[in-house]
């Protein structure tokens, strides 16, 4: 079917901004590097992995061997778990190592038994949760969120699974532990915020599109004004192996898009990408609580942008764009989140794992007109 007038200026739009992108971007290292990925075949970790691939680089990935990936060039994959069986990574060199899933601190040190002496540098990817106060902007110099439970050695996956508070603390924690082990002179700390894009199983962001491309009345929280803050999975991924080529220490929030942005903007360049023109309706945050409507998990993105969580999406992200992080267009990225998901099972699209369901949603709807 050909494309109407409509859609190649669309496309043509989409193109034109993802090559404005700095030039950076697309800056070829001038020595390859050995690289260590652990968990190489997660959210992030193809992304990283393919980038790293056409960029010259030796990728070695660490994981549980579950997923299958097919690399567009020869990457050496490492079977083992990070609950006691390393022994796959002994006796082994790598330039830089990426850890991507660490959520304890118990795997950080366990896997430094085994590797430090062994990488130059330690990339450890991290969470702008870590921080102690969500009631005020942050840059990478606030104060982390504390620890106050038991041996944090003896926390587990499934501890964390039934208390997600832990998330925070745990995270800052094998931060500390990740300098400690490797020094604070090679190690890199990445603190992203919500990660987006195609590949998301969470569908913390993808169930914007999925909505808004479905049409009719769509129910949106607050009045659009409350800050949100983003990346692409792909942005990060690419710019976490150009960091890891220029041998950049220290802390960085990586949230986007580059400047501030709005839930309304947010939901216009959704729009955009995807060709649609939505019919919102603005439900005020009192009438959500009181219909015990949830920010982010029945309303993604959304956390409010006043009271104790005024800070949470206004992250301080100057200090990594400085370091060259890239971001691609709000738009590009919902159009291709979007067509991933319609390539997934029909049960599994029919089975969002956030947002509204569309008999709640028709439900609050009809209540806030009455």
């Amino acid at each position: 079917m050909p494309a109407s007038r409509r859609d190649v200026v669309r496309l043509s739009a989409l193109a034109a901004s993802a090559l404005a992108l700095p030039a950076l971007a697309d800056t070829k290292p001038l020595k390859p590097m050995r690289l260590l990925i652990l968990g190489g075949t997660g959210f992030i970790g193809p992304y990283q992995v393919r980038y790293a691939l056409a960029r010259g680089h030796h990728v070695t990935i660490f994981n549980r061997g579950r997923q299958q990936e097919a690399w567009p060039g020869p990457v050496e994959e490492l079977l083992g778990d990070r609950n006691g069986d390393l022994k796959a990574l002994e006796g082994r060199d790598w330039d830089v190592c990426i850890d991507n899933p660490t959520s304890l601190p118990v795997w950080v040190r366990d896997a430094a038994r085994v590797l430090k002496g062994h990488v130059g540098r330690y990339i450890f990817i991290s969470t702008i949760s870590v921080y102690a106060a969500n009631d005020k902007p942050a840059d990478e110099a606030a104060p982390l969120v504390a620890y106050k439970g038991d041996d944090p050695m003896a926390e587990t996956i499934k501890t964390l699974n039934a208390n997600p508070k832990l998330y925070g603390p745990l995270k800052a924690l094998s931060e500390k532990e990740a300098q400690t082990q490797y020094g604070e002179a090679a190690t890199t700390i990445i603190r992203p915020s919500l990660i987006v894009g195609p590949g998301d199983e969470t569908d913390r962001f993808t169930y914007w599109p999925v909505r808004l491309a479905r049409g009719g009345e769509i129910l949106a929280p607050g009045d659009g004004s409350d800050p949100v803050q983003f990346i692409d999975a792909r942005d990060l991924a690419e710019w976490t192996i150009r960091m890891a080529e220029r041998q950049t220490i220290g802390a960085f929030n990586a949230g986007g898009p580059a400047g501030p942005i709005t839930l309304q903007q947010m939901l216009a360049g959704i729009a955009q990408g995807i060709d649609i023109d939505p019919r919102i309706v603005w439900a005020p945050a009192r009438f959500l609580k009181e219909n015990k409507v949830s920010a982010w998990r029945d309303m993604p993105v959304w956390i409010p942008g006043q009271g104790e969580t005024l800070g949470f999406h206004r992250r301080d992200t100057r200090r990594a764009i400085a370091e060259g992080l890239t971001y691609r267009p709000l738009p590009l990225t919902a159009a291709d989140t979007l067509a991933w998901f319609h390539t997934l099972p029909a049960e599994r699209q029919a089975k969002m794992r956030a947002g509204l369901s569309p008999e709640r949603e028709a439900e609050l709807l009809a209540k806030l007109k009455a």
